[in-house]
């Protein structure tokens, strides 16, 4: 039965991202940023309603209370990576647009990339170092501005249940460049759909979100030591059975 789950997610996903990028790349040109980004924003919530519907998988949200409350007060989400799931909810979830910083290869995917491409989203060459973080500011400084909160994944990869990735610093450089608090962010996704599998299992999928944490007069990797510590103990009271 959860192969057959999972397959009739997968076709799911497949068949509505389809006519859906369609219509993105189609009518993108004549719309706002704000209107392209909650066009696409619409697809994702599909794919998690399907998640809900097909995969018996729900998601449970702890610290609402922790985020910016203005329009255009900025944010840093600084997000524990173990799955596509968190990807997808996370946009599903949040009532702010966000930008991810994700590599460029990602805008070569079949429809899924093409909408990508249309949304104000900060993708990146990462074989240009410096220059690569360079565009990550400037574009994170006006995308912050206009009230559009920046995601990031500080391990860069999908982590399997139950570790712990190495956490780079990029995320909080890029705060202290901007002056914008970083709010770390739990994720237990991988209970349910684990890194790189194609077979789900129904359950509950946390999201604790933490408080933010101020950048102003902060070293980039003494402030990711923060943001890893508060996760990594986080990760380990929401889901103990996988750190024992």
């Amino acid at each position: 039965m959860l192969v057959i789950r999972s397959l009739l997610h997968f076709l799911w996903m497949g068949l509505t991202v389809i006519p859906w990028a369609t219509v993105v790349v189609v009518t993108s040109p004549f719309l706002s940023p704000t209107r392209v980004y909650w066009m696409c924003a619409g697809w994702l919530k599909a794919a998690v309603w399907g998640g809900k519907v097909i995969l018996g998988i729900h998601n449970k949200v702890i610290g609402f209370e922790n985020l910016p409350s203005g329009t255009t007060s900025p944010a840093i989400l600084l997000v524990k990576h173990q799955s596509t799931w968190e990807t997808f909810s996370m946009v599903a979830l949040m009532p702010h647009p966000l930008a991810y910083v994700f590599k460029k290869e990602l805008l070569y995917v079949p429809f899924f990339g093409w909408a990508m491409a249309r949304m104000d989203m900060i993708h990146i060459d990462r074989s240009r170092g410096r220059e690569a973080f360079g565009k990550v500011v400037a574009q994170g400084k006006r995308l912050l501005a206009q009230g559009t909160w920046v995601i990031m994944f500080p391990e860069g990869t999908r982590i399997p249940r139950g570790q712990q990735g190495q956490y780079k610093n990029g995320g909080t450089r890029l705060a202290i460049e901007t002056g914008a608090p970083v709010i770390p962010v739990a994720v237990t996704s991988a209970k349910c759909w684990p890194r790189k599998a194609f077979i789900k299992t129904p359950g509950t999928v946390e999201f604790s979100i933490g408080k933010p944490i101020p950048s102003e007069g902060r070293e980039p990797d003494e402030l990711m030591r923060e943001v890893e510590a508060w996760i990594e103990a986080e990760m380990r009271r929401l889901d103990p059975e996988a750190y024992r």
